[in-house]
């Protein structure tokens, strides 16, 4: 899913330190060891706006006139619109750019706010049912994001003083209604302080089984969140983290306790920026060398062979060398193990069934040294003319565009040497880079996605010549998303195989015994992804 220019030029700004110290500890470890960031499906009509809570009609992000510059009133003001539906990103671009913040340490504590505040609602919720005598989910909503902002200030941002997190909430509720409850929130959150300065212990009680294994019993020391008011690992996990219980129990039948863990972790932090390097117009030589003139010090990231990481406080896109050359694009290094998987040759008719934004497109006109076709399909027009805009600036003259529902076009029957299905799907394996996300998608939501899934795939297993390959791919961690319906693909058409990635291609690396390939970000330091291919006997 792409990002807003404005917020790209956020996500490149330094980042003020959050390491813990003596005097403000910052709970972000795991609970294991506190030593010292894609696409959605079809438009659902409502989400849960929280880990419990009732529904709520989506709308667009309104603002008035703002007259303010208040990083953290126009954090309130966000957080107030995504309480009422409206997308996180949506909402917060539509402030940044009515707000006009002349500061940039102002712009970037708004986006830290306002993100960091959604991903983390359920673990500010838990505190406030701690520290309140009524429970978050029957505070007033505006009061209620109101204590979020305060608490996730003295919780996570040791570079806030506790006086400024304290004082400048107090001063939220004094001017948006809620003069007669500044005591409570100056309560409340002087607490949570005094817990934290008492160095309150928290943590699981050695008892909680999972496929790991047994835990053994640890304390998380300073640590104000009370878990031993919760029962079973699921909720633990999920309070101290952030996470629905039914996202933590995915995974923990997947990867037991100490893996969820490491993997809830992990799609907390920032997430990375990765470039694909665009081998039409330029080598990997030539962008690194160009990077590190500029003082940008890249990184290789290992087995991709086109993949540089920038490093955090990059600064703007577009005034990083190469961009308006077109030597290179933005996309995660999982996502470019899926054109090697695909493994297009030069004059194949290739088609991408979901293309928009369309990085893998490109990625598989530049492995076919941009001869043949590569036909990139998708049902909105506007996704599709952005596509063109990025090809375009990078140079690739291959890709026809194909307006339409992939499992509604019949022209493409018995035509293709490759097709790839990178289906629409829950996105868990990309959580790190929305905010809102987790909150919602649903079971329902996901068994919705896996019907379209497995739509899709039928449809485009019969646009497969008898020699041709057929990919499918998705960047979500969900079993139901990825094993499952390619079993059932398997089961219906015994003439249809897995075919590994060989051994001399990039997916080999994360390849599993089964044959297809599944990134877990906690190992492998990227987006989650599954993706599979697929040949006729």
């Amino acid at each position: 899913m792409t990002h807003h220019a404005t917020l790209l030029l956020l996500l490149f700004l330094p980042r003020s330190p959050l390491t813990p110290s003596p005097q403000r500890p910052c709970f972000l470890q795991p609970i294991a060891q506190q030593s010292k960031g894609h696409r959605f499906p079809i438009a659902v009509a409502v989400f849960p706006i929280a880990a419990v809570g009732h529904p709520v009609i989506l709308k667009k992000a309104f603002f008035p006139f703002l007259v303010t510059q208040n990083p953290r009133q126009l954090a309130f003001l966000v957080l107030r619109s995504v309480q009422r539906g409206a997308f996180a990103d949506v909402a917060l671009d539509k402030v940044l750019h009515q707000a006009k913040l002349s500061s940039l340490p102002d712009r970037r504590l708004l986006t830290e706010l306002v993100y960091g505040s959604v991903r983390r609602q359920r673990t500010l919720d838990a505190l406030i049912d701690q520290l309140a005598k009524k429970p978050a989910q029957q505070q007033p909503a505006d009061l209620r994001a109101m204590l979020h902002l305060g608490l996730y200030q003295l919780r996570y941002l040791n570079h806030v003083p506790v006086s400024a997190a304290v004082n400048t909430t107090v001063d939220l509720a004094k001017q948006n209604g809620f003069a007669g409850l500044a005591g409570f929130v100056n309560g409340l959150l002087r607490q949570y302080v005094r817990l934290m300065e008492n160095g309150q212990e928290a943590g699981f009680d050695g008892s909680a089984q999972s496929n790991g294994g047994k835990r053994e019993a640890f304390a998380c020391p300073v640590d104000p969140l009370d878990l031993s008011r919760y029962a079973s690992a699921v909720d633990r996990l999920g309070i101290l983290h952030s996470y629905p219980d039914w996202i933590v129990n995915v995974w923990l039948e997947q990867l037991g306790i100490e893996g969820t863990e490491q993997l809830c972790q992990w799609l907390n932090q920032p997430p990375h920026i990765d470039l694909r390097v665009n081998t039409l117009r330029a080598s990997l030589e030539t962008v690194e060398a160009a990077m590190h003139a500029a003082g940008v010090a890249v990184s290789r990231v290992p087995h991709l062979p086109q993949a540089l990481r920038l490093p955090i406080g990059a600064g703007a896109m577009q005034q990083l060398p190469g961009f308006a050359e077109g030597w290179w694009i933005v996309q995660d290094s999982s996502a470019q193990l899926v054109g090697y998987l695909v493994d297009p040759q030069p004059e194949d008719v290739v088609v991408d069934a979901c293309a928009a934004p369309g990085g893998k497109t490109m990625h598989i006109a530049e492995l076919m040294h941009d001869r043949g076709t590569v036909w990139a399909c998708d049902r909105a027009a506007s996704r599709l003319s952005k596509l063109k805009q990025n090809a375009d600036r990078l140079g690739v003259r291959s890709i026809q565009l194909c307006e339409g529902d992939s499992r509604h076009l019949p022209q493409f029957v018995g035509q293709c040497d490759r097709v790839l299905v990178d289906a629409p799907c829950s996105g868990l394996g990309t959580l790190h880079r929305h905010a809102d996300a987790r909150w919602r998608q649903t079971p329902e939501t996901v068994q919705q996605l896996a019907q379209l899934q497995a739509e899709l795939l039928e449809q485009a297993a019969t646009w497969v010549k008898p020699t041709g390959r057929l990919v499918y791919a998705t960047c979500t961690l969900h079993p139901l998303e990825n094993e499952a319906i390619v079993q059932s693909f398997l089961d219906r058409h015994a003439d249809w195989a897995i075919d590994p990635p060989s051994s001399d291609s990039p997916p080999f690396a994360f390849a599993t015994t089964a044959g297809w390939v599944k990134i877990w970000s906690h190992q492998h330091d990227m987006d989650g992804f599954f993706m599979v291919r697929l040949k006729k006997r």
